[in-house]
């Protein structure tokens, strides 16, 4: 083993916008004279790096991240130490790269997005002279065990060292630090996890560096600063013997191992080491009693609180956890009530309330909050049969209190506090369905509606979980949706909710929930007698916090739609052939389902089944692996039943047209003498400043202009109409299959739009008749072309599909049509333009201004109203208002 180092390298954390509110309100408020102050006092305190991160939904990292690093470039007592570039999204940390000076740190890269992502981010890194941190997270999530945080780095470190020249020295590992004394047993061994894996990772990957963010271990002790410090004290004893070099640590909440006060620190060990399974409820009675002397004797049992009023003792019991004397409080508040459900709604709802204040205000702590919904939840269990007996004596059929159906949204795996609201929220007679994390907007959205859910919880902490958010609701929009969205994570609040959510949807109410134990009251508003008048007020709030958080942010760099228009992409034509398509118009093909096999991405079909993992590496997976292989063995076998019984009859259409650009929009002609125009696709062009030399992208820049002979392409496919089969399933009772059908006709609609592509890139267009490209190619997109479709980054208005099937006569050649709101029917089907130019890529057009708003109606001869409600999602202004974003 490597020795462990007696030099422990402290990085400052302060210059962080999700770690330190004094910071954030400065870079938001751009006082940035005062943000630098920060990052000079981190280096005065000792830190030996900095970390920057500015991942805030409100802000525009690159551009915080690139004034900051220029700033801090010329402050000689902060430019002394390095910097680790932080942030989750890689255009941030690119900034900081471009504006660093000296051998900065990347915070970080990871295996997440799987090989290719991670060299090519490697290779960057390595380019700019930068070390990396990379963190134990891969294709399948989060690594919280020993094994899996060993395995990873060890799978990171060869392809760093042996494929990209990595010299060992500049890989940094961080293998999570997750909390411990949560009240939920599976973390209990997080701790350890991350002491023994370091330990491994030292001895089996010789001069790599092992980091982590400390402050994470004791977050369910958090406003108790005696009890954080003891713990990150022990934690760090522990792991920098194991060969911990690195942290990001806040030297002010250390303390000194052996001065730590003996029984506390006995606690504390119990916990860290996972000692006893008892050593979280141990630590939690005797926490309070060190918050403000740090080492008095643990209090006499108080029972005064019993001479209270029985409503004031079921508060009490809500609050410190005591589940002693509820059911006798429960029958006696019962008895004195009219309805056993005004006990609910009375005093439970209150401590509730209680216990959702102490939570937000850091005096109390999550293993807290999950003893009080243990006592919330014998309550209602004696309560139960007094009301099923009244609804019966009244003739009511018995029902839940509401359906909820809560999900972690895709790009996220963090759900303690979506797991808290599940826990208060089933004690109080909601059923909930929890899918999980990394769940799809599609899979949120069909859920909720396949299940006739009542309102839909959104829950994410890392800052892409924001925009990820967003795109929800605008789909509920688009989608005439109007179930409740709820919102809560650690990086929401009530400013991005009003922001950035509320304005994408217009058809359904948006509320922030603060924290988990307001989430009953919340659904309890939403769906009692006065939720009209509640969602309004919400609306109103969020009003009025969207119109101040506008009128105090400084304009943002936006460019004229003119001056982006001059920036547009462009190449010398002249020197470059469009190829001509083999025919012009339309044709129609039915691929058998064995020949799309074949082409199917199966990775995909494992997400659907919420089984985190890549095909066929999942089959390895020590955890998943025996699931997926009997999974995808009932996959076969349903796919040898849709053959042998023609369960599915895929249809696809495709088709060519001479093209060009005009302006930002694609002019299609009715044949190639450019005489007549056939229709037109509009386009949108990004309009914000960019401090490189890179264009300002339309989709249709990469069609020749007038004068060239250009073409455009177009399809539709779809796995078949199944909905027949569904109900067969359904009449046999047999979900599995039904689930399993759909999700094999989904994955059979993708695999026709592949293969599909394939044969027009190699004959129909035959602008690559010589490719050759494995499965694993193809999922990589590693082919010349794209095939953008309505809805996504680069157009963001579904309206263009309704061209797109007039032209094809979709309906016709393939029975797929749109509903009012511009979703295809059947739903496993897929439709998008191809464009053939080999320097054409996938963007998103990003946020726009008024002056393209309106250019955009009025070339498609919309009321600017109806282009506004079309590009909701991307406006950079609010409708009706006269002030920018």
């Amino acid at each position: 083993m490597t020795k462990p180092v007696s030099t422990f390298v402290n990085v400052g954390e302060r210059t962080n916008v999700t770690g330190s509110a004094v910071f954030r309100r400065l870079i938001t408020a751009g006082d940035y004279g005062a943000a630098v102050a920060v990052a000079r006092q981190q280096v005065e305190n000792g830190a030996q790096i900095i970390d920057i991160n500015m991942d805030e939904g409100l802000l525009d990292s690159v551009e915080a991240m690139t004034t900051f690093m220029r700033l801090i470039a010329v402050e000689p007592d902060v430019a002394r130490v390095p910097v680790m570039i932080d942030s989750s999204k890689w255009e941030v940390i690119e900034a900081g790269l471009k504006n660093t000076q000296g051998k900065p740190i990347v915070n970080s890269i990871s295996l997440k997005e799987g090989e290719e992502t991670f060299l090519k981010q490697a290779r960057l890194c390595q380019a700019y002279g930068a070390a990396v941190v990379v963190m134990a997270f891969d294709e399948q999530g989060q690594a919280d065990t020993a094994d899996r945080k060993v395995d990873i780095c060890k799978r990171a470190y060869d392809l760093l060292v042996n494929t990209v020249g990595f010299a060992p020295e500049d890989i940094i590992f961080d293998p999570n630090i997750f909390a411990v004394a949560t009240g939920i047993e599976e973390h209990n061994d997080y701790a350890v996890a991350f002491i023994e894996a370091t330990r491994r990772i030292r001895k089996e990957l010789p001069g790599c560096h092992v980091s982590g963010g400390l402050s994470n271990v004791s977050f369910s002790f958090r406003g108790n600063e005696p009890v954080r410090r003891a713990m990150h004290t022990v934690f760090l004893y522990h792991a920098i013997h194991a060969g911990m070099d690195m942290g990001i640590v806040n030297a002010g909440q250390l303390d000194i191992y052996d001065d730590i006060e003996p029984k506390l620190r006995e606690l504390v060990e119990d916990v860290i080491l996972n000692r006893r399974e008892d050593a979280t409820d141990r630590l939690l009675t005797e926490a309070e009693t060190y918050r403000d002397s740090g080492g008095s004797k643990a209090k006499e049992r108080d029972l005064s609180w019993r001479e209270a009023p029985v409503n004031e003792r079921i508060k009490h019991a809500l609050v410190h956890g005591l589940n002693e004397f509820i059911v006798a409080d429960a029958e006696e508040a019962r008895q004195q009530a009219k309805r056993p459900l005004h006990v609910i709604e009375g005093p439970l709802m209150d401590g509730m309330n209680v216990v959702g204040d102490l939570f937000g205000d850091g005096r109390m702590f999550l293993p807290q909050v999950v003893k009080s919904a243990r006592v919330m939840k014998q309550a209602v269990a004696h309560l139960i049969p007094f009301m099923e007996a009244e609804k019966e004596a009244a003739g009511e059929a018995q029902s839940s209190a509401g359906k909820i159906v809560m999900a972690t949204v895709k790009g996220d795996v963090h759900d303690i506090g979506k797991n808290i609201v599940g826990v208060v929220l089933q004690c109080n007679g909601y059923e909930v369905i929890d899918l999980g994390v990394m769940v799809t907007c599609e899979t949120i959205i069909e859920t909720a509606l396949r299940e006739k859910a009542d309102v839909i919880g959104l829950s994410g902490l890392i800052t892409p979980s924001l925009d990820e958010m967003v795109f929800v609701a605008s789909e509920m929009e688009r989608r005439n949706i109007t179930l409740p969205l709820m919102i809560g994570g650690a990086t929401t609040s009530p400013a991005h909710t009003a922001v950035k959510i509320d304005p994408a949807i217009s058809v359904a109410p948006v509320i922030h929930v603060l924290d988990a134990s307001r989430a009953v009251g919340v659904v309890s508003k939403l769906l009692g007698d006065g939720r009209e008048a509640y969602a309004a007020g919400v609306r109103e709030d969020l009003a009025r916090i969207r119109e101040r958080r506008l009128a105090a942010r400084s304009k943002k760099a936006r460019l004229p739609l003119e001056t982006a228009r001059a920036n547009a992409w462009d190449c010398d034509w002249s020197a470059y052939s469009p190829p001509k398509p083999a025919f012009l118009g339309t044709r129609s093909f039915s691929p058998s389902v064995e020949t799309l096999i074949d082409y199917i991405d199966w990775t995909p079909f494992f997400f659907t089944w919420e089984l985190k993992g890549s095909y066929p590496a999942i089959f390895d997976d020590p955890k998943r692996g025996a699931v997926a292989r009997d999974l995808f063995a009932d996959a076969q076998a349903m796919l040898k039943r849709i053959v042998d019984e023609d369960l599915l009859t895929p249809k696809a259409v495709c088709g060519f047209w001479p093209a060009n650009r005009v302006g930002d929009d694609a002019v299609l002609y009715s044949d190639d003498t450019r005489s007549t125009r056939l229709d037109t696709f509009h386009g949108l062009r990004q309009q914000a400043a960019k401090d490189n030399a890179r264009p300002h992208l339309s989709q249709f820049d990469f069609i020749a202009p007038a004068g060239h002979a250009d073409y455009l392409g177009g399809f539709v496919v779809t796995a078949g109409d199944n909905g027949a089969i569904h109900a067969r399933f359904a009449d046999e009772k047999d979900d599995y299959s039904s689930i399993m059908f759909k999700a094999l006709s989904d994955r059979l609609a993708e695999a026709c739009a592949e293969w599909l592509h394939e044969q027009v890139r190699r004959e129909h267009w035959g602008y690559a008749p010589g490719e050759s490209l494995s499965r694993q190619d193809l999922i990589a997109e590693t082919y010349s072309g794209i095939r953008p479709a309505a809805g996504y980054p680069s157009q963001p208005d579904h309206s263009e599909k309704r061209t797109l099937f007039a032209l094809l006569d979709a309906a016709q050649a393939t029975g797929v049509s749109l509903t009012n709101s511009f979703a295809m029917t059947p739903a496993s089907s897929v439709s998008g333009l191809y464009l053939s130019h080999p320097d054409s890529c996938y963007f998103a057009v990003g946020r726009i201004l008024r002056d393209q708003v309106e250019d955009y109606a009025a070339r498609k001869g919309w009321p600017v109203e109806d282009a506004e409600r079309a590009l909701g999602p991307i406006l950079d202004y609010v409708p009706g208002k006269t002030v920018a974003a």
